[in-house]
């Protein structure tokens, strides 16, 4: 099973860049789970304001670079794992954001843990 984790968290938090510890601690942990074959892929995303936006409402599309004033929530990285189970998802997740926990006590998100479905997952 895959599974994608994201943090979500408010751009607008004024907790200042994030400190080296955690980086130190993400790439360890990244290691690990490339070790124990779970990783398929991690990284952190560029700021939402240099991200362009492709939106399709009221039948039109419409491509809009930043920067963007509203937005109340942003993705600042992922994680792409194959496991047995949500559970074991969640477990990696936690552990992730108790990285965060001890390195950043400032930061303020939420992992969010969605399964992922490929092709093959429609088939008949």
């Amino acid at each position: 099973m895959r599974f994608l984790s994201y943090i979500e968290s408010d751009p607008k938090q004024p907790w200042g860049p994030p400190p080296p510890e955690l980086f130190e601690a993400i790439g360890a942990f990244g290691e690990e789970l490339i070790k124990a074959g779970v990783a398929i892929d991690q990284g952190g995303l560029a700021d939402i304001n240099t991200s362009p936006h492709i939106r399709v409402s009221g039948g039109k599309m419409t491509v809009t670079d930043g920067p963007f004033s509203e937005a109340k929530e942003v993705i600042g990285g992922y994680g792409m794992y194959e496991v047995r189970s949500v559970e074991e998802a969640v477990e990696y997740s936690r552990r992730f954001m108790q990285i965060h926990l001890d390195t950043w006590p400032e930061f303020e998100g939420t992992s969010v843990v969605r399964q992922v479905f490929g092709p093959d997952d429609f088939e008949a």
